[in-house]
């Protein structure tokens, strides 16, 4: 058997998110089809986590085990072959067999576009947050600060039923968070330990209500020791978040 890491990037937009649902189109799932298909062997391959129905991945690691001996480049030639053009494998290796792209992954970085001009194109409006209102911008920047660290996540963590019933810590580590201007777009980059379930967009929602002088940088101190989902702000739109890479 061969350990494979194999890195995608895929346009989230027409997608039910990573995992695999019954008759639903979800990146494993394609992902899964198209190894089948190229290898004749039914496998699902593991990926460093989930990214939610139109989240998007510059670059998604995901591991699986396969007994063909197809070189590794030529597997990625094949495989892009029969996937959908919305996903691309970049890269296929082999690596040791205690490699798993989960448990294995020492952090992540995600992205969060937030397009502030007047008329979004509809070129850019499957890939960025349209929000042309007033927002206090330099207060936004102060206030990321505040969730770098380690700390308990509960009030930005949204309830995931894949977890089931048994207590799961929400403590994770983030070891930068900043909010840059590019052009016409205000983006949000944080990277961290891990991340729990649509936790980038419930922080992106609360720095929202900061912008808006809803909440202050001290607010987004109390909401973080409040340990509770109701004292954050909205889920942000899935449109605007990115996994941008996984580290090993």
């Amino acid at each position: 058997m061969r350990n494979l890491k194999i890195t995608l990037a895929y346009d989230g937009t027409d997608f039910h998110g990573w995992q695999v649902q019954p008759g639903l189109a979800t990146v494993q799932g394609l992902l899964s089809s198209a190894i089948v298909r190229v290898t004749g062997e039914q496998v699902l391959p593991q990926g460093s986590g989930r990214t939610d129905a139109g989240v998007h991945a510059y670059e998604q690691v995901a591991t699986c085990a396969i007994v063909s001996p197809i070189p590794e480049a030529n597997l990625v030639i094949a495989l892009n072959d029969v996937l959908p053009a919305a996903i691309r494998v970049s890269a296929a290796e082999e690596v040791p067999p205690d490699f798993c792209a989960r448990a294995s992954a020492k952090a992540k970085t995600y992205t969060y576009r937030i397009y502030r001009g007047d008329v979004c194109s509809p070129f850019l409006a499957r890939y960025a947050y349209h929000y042309p209102y007033p927002l206090d911008e330099a207060a936004m920047k102060n206030a990321a600060e505040v969730v770098a660290g380690t700390h308990d996540f509960t009030s930005f963590a949204a309830s995931d039923p894949e977890q089931g019933a048994l207590p799961v810590s929400k403590v994770r580590t983030v070891f930068s968070s900043k909010w840059e201007r590019r052009d016409e777009e205000f983006i949000y980059t944080v990277r961290g330990s891990g991340f729990l379930h649509h936790m980038v967009r419930n922080l992106v929602g609360t720095y929202l209500l900061v912008g808006k002088g809803t909440l202050s940088a001290s607010d987004l101190q109390a909401i973080l020791k409040g340990r509770d989902r109701s004292l954050a702000g909205p889920t942000s739109p899935p449109q605007g978040l990115y996994l941008v890479n996984v580290e090993y």
